[in-house]
Parts: C-alpha cells; structure tokens; sequence
C-alpha cells in the first residue's frame, strides 16, 4: 500500500523536533534545537510564525494547561505565556555536566517526563526526570546516552523511553498515582542493524509510531512490539512525530539535515521540513502540563 507523504511546511530546519498538537487553537507547534527557534503552524492558514530563544539548545516543548508553553532551554525549564514576555524560569533539572536537555513528555496527572543526553553523543551522562508541576526534579535513572522517544500508553500506565545511540526502547509501568516507575522491560532492540530510534508518539489503538534519525523511515509497532507498518519518506533524518488536525489524524513528521553532506542536502530539498501524512490512525489529546 503506497502511503502519500505531504509537506506541511518546508522549514529547512537544522534539527527539527518535538512537534505538538494543541486543540485549544489549532495549530502545531515544534522547535528546531540547534538554531534554536521555535515554531508554530497554522495548517488551515498556512501562516507560519518562528521565534528566535536565547540558548544554546532549545531541546523540546510542552503544552501548559493554563496557557502558554514549557520550554526545554538548554538544561532549564522555562514557562513562555505570551510571545513577547519574558520567559519565567520554572526548574533548573541538572548542574555541572555536558548535558542538555532532549525529548519530553506529560503524563495524565501534568507531570513533565522529560530526559537529558550527552553533547559529544557517547557518554552515558544523561538522565530521565520526572518534573512536577511546582517544579520539584525527580531524578528517575541514569547511565543514558541520549534520552528520547518518550510516550505514554492510552491508559497512561505504561511509559516508553528510547536511548537513540543504545538503539534500544523500553517500556515501564507507571503509577499514576505517585508518579514512580516499576517493572523496566525491553520493547524493542535495534542493536543488530544499529537503527537509532529517536521521537515517538502513540495512537488510538495503543500502537507505537517511531521515527528512525539516518534511516529515511517511520514504523508502527503494536503494544507487543512488533513491527506492522513502515513508511518511506523522502528524507534520511525523521526524528519526530505526533497526530493532529481536528480529528486528530493527520500525523505530522519533524525532521532534520543535521549531519547530512553538501551532495545529500542537494538530493534532499525536504531535508529539515515539517511532513505530513494522512489516513494512517488517529492519534490523542497531548496531556498538558499542570503549572
């Protein structure tokens, strides 16, 4: 079955990533790390707006329940409630190490999951927090590379972590209640062909769409893990993704030219924009941080 692969937006971004659906407006937001900007589309419209942070990295985003956005600012986390207002610092989540701050997620009760990865890509520096809505970091585990792929079951009890340079997803359960991890299993192991699994999100059915960062694809994987779909795209470094529009089944794509040559920049005039594919699931309402 041939699946048609849209552009949403040609956004040329460097590391395009975490990209976010919110209901309230309609409209997408996502940023690109390493430039760093954040960015807002409106698909009905098709104005576009970008936003130049002062960082070094602007690792992800989060919706904010009472408006507003949590942004992932280098090793600091940031509440940005109107364009051109101040950011108002919310937790500083880690001190002393070449670290920053990567993918993240909230949980059904407001809480920021959120991880930090090595700069240099192959130490095990980085950790998986836990932020709770007055700002208080709780440390989850360490001994990771780079933290990603952060999704939560439908149900919200089963929590997905990826370590993209380990090429490893596990899956934990979580307690909803007092916010703590249990029973760490592996979901999916992509160390024999060393794919490097990088942003996922999750849809209606509970089955788990992956991008794949220098593998040119996105796969499905049903809560068993196994691999049931897998979409071409027209550029190598997908990196992440999420269901919008208003039903919620438009599944967008972020990507990258990040590591990528002169020549393969040539051939890959969609390298770094915003993809979009139709007819695939329906994806659901992004959970909103509780500040």
């Amino acid at each position: 079955m041939t699946t048609r692969v849209e552009v949403a937006y040609q956004s040329n971004n460097r590391l395009g990533e975490t990209p976010l659906w919110c209901g309230r407006t309609n409209r997408l937001w996502w940023v690109d790390i390493e430039e760093p900007t954040l960015h807002c589309l409106d698909p009905a419209s098709g104005v576009h707006k970008q936003q130049s942070q002062a960082a070094s990295f602007l690792g992800s985003c989060a919706l904010c329940e009472t408006g507003g956005l949590l942004l992932a600012v280098d090793l600091g986390l940031h509440h940005r409630r109107l364009p051109d207002v101040p950011l108002v610092a919310l937790a500083q989540v880690e001190k002393g190490l070449d670290n920053r701050l990567n993918d993240g997620r909230v949980d059904q009760r407001g809480r920021l999951w959120i991880g930090t990865m090595d700069n240099a890509l192959h130490r095990p520096n980085g950790s998986l927090y836990r932020v709770d809505p007055d700002g208080t970091v709780v440390r989850a585990f360490g001994d990771v590379i780079v933290s990603n792929g952060i999704a939560f079951s439908p149900q919200g009890t089963t929590l997905y972590f990826t370590d993209t340079r380990r090429h490893r997803t596990w899956s934990f359960d979580l307690d909803l209640d007092d916010g703590v991890l249990h029973n760490r299993r592996p979901f999916a192991d992509f160390t024999s062909d060393r794919q490097r699994p990088d942003g996922t999100c999750i849809d209606q059915d509970g089955c788990i769409w992956m991008a794949f960062f220098g593998g040119g694809t996105i796969g499905r994987y049903t809560p068993g893990g196994r691999l049931d779909r897998v979409i071409e795209l027209p550029v190598t470094n997908p990196t992440c993704l999420c269901f919008g529009g208003s039903e919620l089944d438009t599944l967008y794509v972020t990507t990258a030219w990040k590591f990528l040559t002169d020549e393969q920049r040539a051939a890959e005039p969609l390298a770094g924009s915003l993809l979009a594919i139709e007819g695939v699931g329906k994806g659901l309402p992004e959970n909103r941080f509780a500040l």
